[in-house]
């Protein structure tokens, strides 16, 4: 059983960013010279979400170091797929200066809600800026992943890109709303770019009260492979969970050893999700977002003895 301390709130935008109206969604951290740059997704004034960055201390993350003041991926350009949101994911480091930034694109639709792919940009100058590889999605949708590609985390492991995503080709009628229905599904690729049309699906829906798994974050330790991810509960939002894997595809959950839920008051009282994990030095760090999606902003738990 795991033993979170929850350290509290450490971001939400005022308001003075155009691009960073509300909401602090899906960190997404690195550490970068004794500090952590936690990639993040905010939203303008019509809810619109680009990704910024900012820099925390690593030995005391409360502690808020830097702003981006300009969003490092953008919106696409009308009638792309990601047109309406650039939401961040995934961060790989390939060398010194090169790192590859996996990202949710999101596109409104008329005979359905919306539609989320997942793109990628580059940067050759160390996370300082970043470039669209292309203007379309790699991983675009396919006949049994039609809707949602996306949410993706990508390691480099055993000489090879691995990713976990979330997919699904439903929506779902729940309390006179339509919504989507998605799992967690992998695959591979030799070059991050390239993969396949269809993923295996390594993290099935099984219990009757859940509809979707969002943000899969994967960390390998000890040679196990540990996953973070978000649960969609009918009637209460998300919740975290937690699983484990010798091999990457196929998963144990293990939720209740998490233990790590929602608190009685506060900015984290009504959801819990989009958690992700680091190390530095001694220090375990779990990211995540509370009420709305991320609306009331970014806190963070330490991991106990």
């Amino acid at each position: 059983m795991m033993k979170w301390i929850k350290q509290g709130l450490i971001y939400f935008p005022n308001g003075n960013l155009s691009w960073a109206r509300s909401h602090a969604m899906i960190p997404t951290p690195e550490i970068i010279d004794h500090k952590i740059r936690i990639y993040l997704s905010c939203c303008d004034e019509n809810g619109v979400g680009r990704t910024g960055y900012i820099i925390v201390s690593a030995e005391n993350p409360k502690e808020i170091l830097e702003i981006g003041e300009s969003p490092l991926v953008d919106v696409g350009m009308p009638g792309s797929f990601d047109d309406n949101g650039a939401i961040c994911t995934s961060i790989v480091t390939l060398s010194n200066e090169t790192k590859y930034l996996y990202y949710v694109g999101f596109e409104l639709c008329t005979k359905i809600r919306y539609r989320l792919l997942t793109g990628l940009a580059v940067s050759d100058n160390n996370g300082l800026s970043f470039r669209k590889f292309k203007s379309t999605p790699v991983l675009e949708r396919s006949n049994s992943e039609l809707f949602f590609r996306c949410g993706p985390c990508v390691l480099q492991d055993e000489g090879k890109f691995k990713c976990w995503y979330v997919a699904g080709r439903e929506w779902l009628q729940l309390e006179n709303k339509m919504v989507p229905k998605y799992s967690i599904h992998y695959l591979e690729s030799i070059d991050g770019i390239a993969w396949g049309d269809c993923g295996f699906e390594c993290l099935p829906i099984s219990r009757e009260n859940e509809y979707g798994f969002g943000r899969p974050y994967v960390i390998k330790r000890d040679g196990i492979f540990k996953m973070f991810y978000s649960i969609r509960i009918k009637g209460k939002g998300y919740r975290l969970g937690y699983a484990e894997s010798l091999d990457g595809t196929h998963w144990q959950r293990k939720d209740d050893e998490l233990n790590l839920d929602v608190s009685s008051y506060g900015w984290d009282s009504e959801m819990i999700c989009y958690s992700s994990v680091i190390d530095y030095e001694n220090k375990t760090y779990l990211f995540y977002n509370g009420n709305d999606f991320g609306r009331t902003g970014l806190g963070y738990a330490l991991l106990g003895d």
